[in-house]
């Protein structure tokens, strides 16, 4: 089975930051440590609010380059144009709502379709590994592949929910889904990832579907960092994930 690819998402260190309107912590000390703990690649979503990252983040990571920069963002003029600038390695398109807390599940890839063809055009076309940010479903998958993104990444949020609910039929109802859906959209081609709302206690499972290639977790990590360090949360994630692998 191929190694599991883990991005580190630093959006929280951001939100840290902006809560005093001071220069630290800095997201790219972040990166550093997580560069230096094992993670494969760095994750930053670019809001409309700026809730977390700036702009100054995204053009500073993307001049950085140890590590490769997923850019996540919403389907919209001004984000593509700032995609097109920096050049990220990645962009993963994502719902996003100026009132939500978080991302609330994927995107509409089959209800958007049209809307999005031009956007996964352009960016592909400069030179970006497009993904979809999905919820585990078969029309969504076939969307994705229609608009010609190579990758999607599947939410689940809706997974770690019922774990923490405790609700074993829920769980298994949600893994089956995602089990299901990566191997669905490998069979049409597909590069899978998955993340939203992974920790220690429910990370194993789905790290363990075979299909999948890639992890992005970011909440979790940068909140036991404030218990154990970031390198070391980093490094726990890393193992737990390499042993549901072997």
């Amino acid at each position: 089975m191929s190694k599991l690819r883990l991005g580190v998402n630093v959006d929280h260190v951001a939100t840290v930051r902006n809560a005093r309107g001071v220069p630290y912590p800095d997201p790219m000390r972040a990166c550093e440590i997580a560069l230096a703990a094992g993670a494969d690649g760095i994750t930053m979503h670019l809001r409309e609010d700026r809730r977390h990252i700036v702009d100054d983040d995204i053009e500073r990571m993307a001049q950085w380059k140890k590590l490769p920069l997923n850019m996540e963002m919403a389907a919209t003029d001004e984000m593509v144009e700032i995609a097109t600038r920096v050049k990220p390695h990645a962009v993963c398109l994502v719902p996003e709502k100026r009132q939500e807390v978080t991302t609330e599940g994927g995107i509409d890839a089959a209800g958007l379709h049209n809307q999005l063809v031009p956007i996964v055009r352009r960016l592909s076309d400069m030179g970006a590994r497009v993904s979809m940010f999905i919820d585990p479903d078969m029309r969504q998958i076939e969307a994705s592949k229609s608009l010609g993104a190579p990758v999607v990444e599947l939410c689940t949020g809706a997974y770690c929910e019922a774990v923490i609910a405790e609700d074993e039929k829920l769980v298994a109802k949600h893994l089956e889904a995602a089990r299901q859906s990566a191997a669905a959209a490998t069979r049409l081609g597909l590069e899978v990832h998955a993340g939203h709302g992974l920790t220690y206690d429910n990370v194993k499972p789905i790290a363990a579907i075979p299909e999948i290639r890639e992890l992005n977790i970011g909440h979790f990590l940068i909140g036991e960092a404030i218990f154990v360090g970031l390198e070391a949360s980093i490094k726990r994630m890393r193992a737990l994930m390499d042993e549901a692998r072997a």
